[in-house]
């Protein structure tokens, strides 16, 4: 039976929901209209459509360049994440090492105490030395070291499901190692490193602390460092180059998460069952 106080907390359950969509929803929709928007602003409004911010945005001399860079940074660092997880994983799961489970939750707390921000001193240090300071390799290398742990302890339990009688069975037949981690393992691990490959792809690609520190040049800088320097001849953010370059900056994370997403499903689980 419906009380008067069972409605009441109806009501304000589905205000909270509808204040908390609307509180999403309003940077959705300026982000959707500002870049066609004749003078945007820093509101919500009906624009007054025209191209000429895209325009705009498609002349500036580092804009487009910036988002290659970004891309060529990203996609270093996901597969250099995936692959060194997938070997990584494949070594703890099925190797018997001595203190096997205490290293993979160590190198897991590490990676979440020791955060990026406190270690940027002795990187910044070590990139130094070898040589990599204004280097898109070194940018993703420094990425690539801050999200394997992660990404180990994640895919482990992608391998731990493939049975180990289907390697026995390999072993059988005369597959070496690699070759069981090629055909076997990594065909039934794939989903688990689908999930890792985009996850990696989208830290780094809104990172903005390390490109930050470590690249110099304004033409080697990715999307995520240039953005803040889209001011105008007045030190104001630019608001005709700023949206459309925000709306193309989210564009390559949503598309991969979208083909990625329709081909495996982001499961948190083994493909078989022993």
């Amino acid at each position: 039976m419906r009380t008067p106080a069972f409605v009441v907390r109806r009501i304000g359950f589905y205000t909270l929901i509808c204040a908390i969509t609307l509180f999403f929803a309003v940077p959705m929709l300026w982000l959707a209209s500002a870049p066609f928007d004749a003078s945007p602003g820093l509101g919500v409004h009906w624009p007054d459509w025209t191209l000429d911010n895209v325009r705009k945005t498609l002349e500036h001399p580092y804009a487009m360049h910036s988002m290659v860079n970004s891309l060529v940074i990203c996609v270093t660092t996901a597969v250099g994440v995936t692959a060194f997880a997938a070997l990584a994983s494949y070594a703890l799961s099925r190797v018997r090492l001595p203190g096997r489970d205490a290293l993979l939750y160590g190198l897991l707390l590490l990676s979440s105490v020791v955060t990026g921000t406190a270690a940027m001193v002795p990187i910044f240090v070590m990139m130094f030395q070898l040589g990599l300071i204004d280097s898109r390799f070194g940018v993703a290398l420094v990425m690539t070291g801050g999200l394997l742990p992660a990404a180990i302890f994640i895919l482990k339990d992608f391998v731990d499901a493939v049975p180990k009688s289907y390697e026995e069975s390999a072993r059988v037949f005369g597959a070496s190692t690699g070759q069981i981690l090629r055909d076997v393992v990594l065909p039934v691990a794939r989903p688990g490193m689908a999930t890792i490959m985009v996850w990696a792809f989208v830290n780094s690609w809104g990172n903005f602390l390390v490109p930050f520190l470590l690249i110099r040049s304004i033409d080697l800088q990715p999307g995520a460092v240039l953005m803040q320097t889209l001011t105008d001849e007045g030190g104001s953010v630019n608001l005709q180059v700023l949206p459309v370059f925000s709306l193309l900056f989210s564009i390559p994370v949503v598309v991969l998460y979208l083909l990625v997403n329709s081909r495996y499903g982001f499961r948190f689980h083994g493909g078989i069952k022993s």
